[in-house]
């Protein structure tokens, strides 16, 4: 059990049922009336960001949340599929609770498949990858104003801005959380 009192950045707890990651905290000592923490906290299931404030004596539980590093397989169509390769057991996610997690994620890729209580409710691909890109138009020259970009489609089929020197068969870096360009491999 945790109070409000002992919030903490990145902390995990259970509120009202859902499961839920501090982002920011403030204990708040008013001139006048009892003290409290206000709070900004993520529901980790849904993504969904609430504010509010409790008093610092209100108990939460601890919610522990499984960060499994699994192989991705295959998608078949419904259901992404993804392999332990400790003790080879397979699980499946659906479309929707990946959400845009998978697009940079190529098949036999390593990604941490995270859940609570035994359910599977997001995906946590590598921060960066390297993909091949498999279309884009050829920069023209004089078209080298600073920061110019053009849009190319790599290998998983999501889009990527590019700079305009990038061309079609070209391996490049990607960061995964913002979905940028960051480099050649």
């Amino acid at each position: 059990m945790v109070t409000a009192s002992d919030f903490r950045n990145g902390l995990t707890v259970e509120i009202d049922g859902d499961v839920c990651q501090i982002i920011d905290f403030q204990h708040v000592k008013p001139g006048k009336g009892a003290a409290f923490v206000r709070t900004k906290y993520k529901k980790v299931i849904t993504g969904g960001v609430v504010e509010t404030s409790f008093r610092p004596t209100e108990k939460f539980e601890n919610a522990h949340i499984d960060r499994t590093e699994m192989q991705y397989l295959y998608d078949d169509g419904d259901m992404y599929n993804f392999m332990n390769n400790e003790n080879f057991e397979q699980v499946q996610l659906s479309h929707e609770d990946a959400g845009d997690q998978m697009k940079f994620v190529k098949e036999n890729e390593l990604v941490k498949v995270c859940s609570y209580n035994g359910k599977i409710f997001s995906i946590e691909p590598p921060t960066a990858v390297e993909l091949v890109v498999t279309e884009t138009e050829p920069g023209f020259k004089g078209n080298t104003a600073t920061g110019a970009t053009k849009p190319a489609i790599v290998e998983t089929g999501a889009q990527v801005n590019v700079p305009l020197f990038i061309e079609q068969g070209e391996v490049i870096k990607i960061d995964t959380r913002t979905g940028e360009y960051l480099s050649r491999a």
